[in-house]
């Protein structure tokens, strides 16, 4: 559906610049965009490289493993059927780790294998587990205490304050995040019933 969106949005752009006679401007801004595209990626691989770099260090330094033991209740009470010494547990402490940092694109890997892990353990193969609900919608409500990459981008784009958004996007995602479990324990309860 939102190839058809954007395919119509664009087909219009097109027909708006030939009516208006502003093909060489349409022109111009497409090329333009392109080569800011492919510079803010080239820009963004360094920052994604060195955070993604710190949580593997993190990793096989053994913080990851320490965190994760702190994070245990908690992780007890968000997916009370994943066993506690189970792959998908250290996965998905990972996972909310570089999420909290605001480092999504380290996150990324570590929750499809948590997904992976949990899937092994899911006696109906076709139907997700509870636990795969709560962690899809936690990682969809995306609490970071720092967003690294809004504040690279804004950076990137001379903001004067570039951190100004940690404070209210801290609120914002608690926020989200709250309403997530809230939500997915009330629709838990009532499944079980």
């Amino acid at each position: 559906m939102l190839n058809f969106i954007w395919g119509a949005m664009i087909f219009l752009g097109v027909l708006v610049a030939v009516f208006t006679g502003k093909i060489p401007d349409l022109t111009g801004a497409a090329l333009g965009s392109a080569q800011d595209a492919v510079n803010l990626c080239v820009k963004m691989l360094g920052i994604i490289s060195m955070w993604t770099g710190l949580m593997s260090i993190a990793e096989k330094a053994g913080l990851i493993g320490a965190l994760s033991e702190k994070m245990s209740p908690l992780l007890g009470f968000l997916f009370p059927d994943l066993p506690r010494k189970s792959k998908a547990v250290k996965y998905i402490a990972t996972n909310f780790i570089a999420n909290l940092l605001g480092i999504g694109w380290a996150a990324t890997p570590a929750g499809i294998m948590a997904m992976q892990e949990m899937q092994k353990l899911n006696p109906k193969k076709d139907t997700a587990t509870r636990s795969m609900c709560m962690f899809l919608i936690i990682n969809m409500s995306s609490l970071q205490i720092v967003s690294v990459n809004i504040v690279a981008y804004r950076a990137e784009y001379l903001s004067r304050n570039p951190s100004e958004i940690i404070g209210p996007g801290l609120v914002t995602t608690l926020i989200s995040t709250i309403v997530a479990v809230i939500f997915t324990k009330i629709f838990e309860k009532a499944d079980a019933k």
